[in-house]
């Protein structure tokens, strides 16, 4: 990371509608930036909306992280800017690469201390929210999945607050190495061992020891 990064945004969602392919679903993938200060617990953003609980949010996914940095390749890639709260997260924060992220690796903001607990793959909710039916393919061939965070202290966060990043000591796979193996034609038993290993959100967890019992 960059010697001093901050929080852009803080994005909270509303439940509306959204059309999915043949479905109507509720969604709070649309988030708006929120002025002023945010209460933040271990749930994630007092007030904010979590449409599909089955998949999204949880201690484990409380807050959902998406880089500047990765913001502004995006923007240079498609052509137009895109405002924060574009991909459905919590946080914007500069002066990170999420991909380049461990788990385990932790961000202390004031008084909120969060960890690093899984990448973010996409779903066709992202694609509806986006537009284009071809999101989730290109979204995946970016490599810049962002990182699902537990809180590990609440408390109250703002835009410009500044983001101390504290890197796990342990060598936990990245947020990427975990990205590339959810689609990898023939997964890495060793890499599911170490990441068996790391502080992973429980529905990673799930699917990981699933996949060594097949």
């Amino acid at each position: 990371m960059k010697n001093e990064s901050r929080v852009v945004s803080l994005n909270r969602g509303v439940r509306q509608q959204l059309q999915t392919g043949k479905k109507l679903i509720e969604t709070g993938i649309f988030k708006q930036p929120v002025l002023g200060k945010v209460s933040v617990t271990a749930a994630g953003l007092v007030d904010d909306v979590i449409g599909n609980q089955k998949h999204h949010g949880g201690k484990d996914q409380a807050l959902y992280l998406y880089s500047g940095d990765d913001y502004q390749w995006w923007s240079e890639e498609t052509g137009r800017t895109l405002p924060p709260g574009t991909f459905g997260e919590n946080l914007t924060i500069s002066g990170f690469h999420s991909a380049a992220l461990r788990i385990g690796d932790r961000f202390q903001i004031r008084d909120v201390l969060l960890e690093v607990t899984a990448p973010r793959i996409p779903c066709a909710t992202l694609a509806a929210r986006m537009g284009d039916p071809g999101f989730v393919k290109q979204f995946r061939q970016a490599r810049r999945p962002g990182a699902y965070a537990r809180v590990l202290n609440p408390g109250k966060l703002q835009a410009g607050d500044v983001v101390e990043y504290i890197p796990t000591p342990e060598a936990h796979p990245t947020i990427l190495d975990l990205f590339e193996l959810w689609y990898a034609r023939e997964r890495n038993a060793d890499l599911i061992h170490q990441a068996l290993k790391a502080p992973i959100a429980a529905r990673t967890r799930a699917n990981l020891e699933t996949w060594l019992d097949n």
